[in-house]
């Protein structure tokens, strides 16, 4: 290939992408401003709001390691829902599967030093912990791909009937065989786990650790999965059309079966790098909403590793600036929900977006043509 023609093919590209973008990002911008009208509405100012929730989500050294904190699960279980739908799939199960990943990485990171009757060193209690936790997270998340691939079940019931199964045993773990048994413990929560077990932080008097690296490399790992290997062009061409995947000579049940357990493996690490990096222990209800998050943050970022790792960021920005923003204005935190609630309702529905702003789109490009109501 011509120097040139590789120069064009990448401009291509880069024009393809920026494109694909312009429609997530004006649907944050129209987001922002109907929320600030909300604000306004409620009697807040809208300036101040979003001031506050700056400073609170970017002010600082500690509120831009916060933010990491929060984005870090936001990573894992948005490229969980995102490899899914590149496979075809809709992944609902990442609440359970989190939680079970959890439950699974805080009772090895306890126990199995206790059982073995030393302090295992990190090098080998690490990886077994984390170990455990995913593949608990890869089981709960294949269940569902093979009734799928098997049997027709549909994922989405299944996903959501087995988060059901999957709260309520974690629920029974943490207030009975595993709860910690300090007399002074009233919560349901594990006992610590122990010290080899742990992710360090990246930086001293600082909580974010490395595990915001690793999402980063997740999220590095599955852009390359996806369009780099012979594995990832077989879960993208059975997501677009199983039957010709299946003329292709791909096994479409292996697949199926395979890409939803993966899914469920990555949704299994949020939770456990909650529970090795940042926690120390599994405590009920501590994942809350962080598997329906996903799914918005996956559509923000149309199911792309690098969108999805921008996606998360923005929703940890607004989860952590919002304490700020309502110290600041007495707004509840309330209005991040709306917030976010109206950049999924924009991105969902974007023929709302493409009317606004006179957007067209024509093949693979998207064209601004006129402003507001042009």
């Amino acid at each position: 290939m011509s120097e040139p023609v590789e120069k064009e093919n990448k401009g291509q590209a880069l024009k393809s992408v920026l494109n694909s973008l312009m429609v997530p990002a004006l649907a944050i911008i129209t987001a922002t401003i109907v929320g600030g009208i909300v604000i306004a509405v409620v009697g807040g100012n809208p300036f101040a709001a979003y001031s506050g929730l700056l400073q609170g989500a970017f002010g600082s050294v500690k509120a831009i390691s916060e933010t990491a904190v929060w984005a870090t699960p936001y990573i894992f279980a948005g490229l969980a829902v995102a490899l899914a739908f590149k496979g075809g799939l809709f992944n609902i199960g990442g609440e359970g599967q989190l939680a079970l990943g959890a439950t699974t990485a805080a009772f090895v990171g306890y126990a199995l030093p206790a059982w073995v009757g030393y302090e295992m060193p990190t090098i080998v209690l690490l990886p077994i912990t984390i170990g455990a936790g995913i593949m608990v997270g890869f089981i709960w998340g294949a269940i569902p791909g093979a009734l799928k691939a098997f049997t027709g079940a549909h994922e989405v019931i299944n996903t959501i009937m087995m988060n059901y199964i999957a709260l309520n045993i974690v629920s029974f773990l943490m207030n009975g065989p595993i709860k910690d048994k300090d007399p002074l413990n009233v919560i349901a929560r594990s006992p610590l786990i122990a010290e080899g077990a742990r992710i360090a932080p990246i930086f001293d008097n600082l909580r974010v650790h490395w595990g915001f690296v690793l999402a980063l490399l997740a999220a590095a790992f599955v852009w390359w999965l996806l369009w780099k290997t012979t594995l990832g062009y077989e879960i993208r061409t059975v997501g677009a059309n199983p039957d010709a995947a299946k003329y292709a000579g791909i096994n479409v049940k292996k697949i199926m079966t395979f890409t939803m357990g993966l899914s469920g493996l990555l949704a299994g690490l949020a939770g456990t790098i909650e529970v090795t990096g940042l926690n120390y222990r599994h405590e009920l209800g501590f994942s809350s909403g962080y598997g329906f998050d996903a799914i918005a943050i996956a559509l923000l970022g149309k199911n792309h590793p690098g969108g999805v790792v921008m996606a998360a960021i923005l929703f940890a920005a607004m989860r952590n600036g919002a304490t700020r923003m309502q110290f600041l204005t007495q707004i509840p935190v309330d209005i991040i929900s709306v917030i976010q609630a109206l950049i999924l309702l924009f991105i969902a529905a974007d023929s709302i977006i493409r009317y606004i702003y006179r957007v067209r789109q024509s093949g693979e490009k998207v064209v601004l043509t006129r402003g507001w109501g042009g």
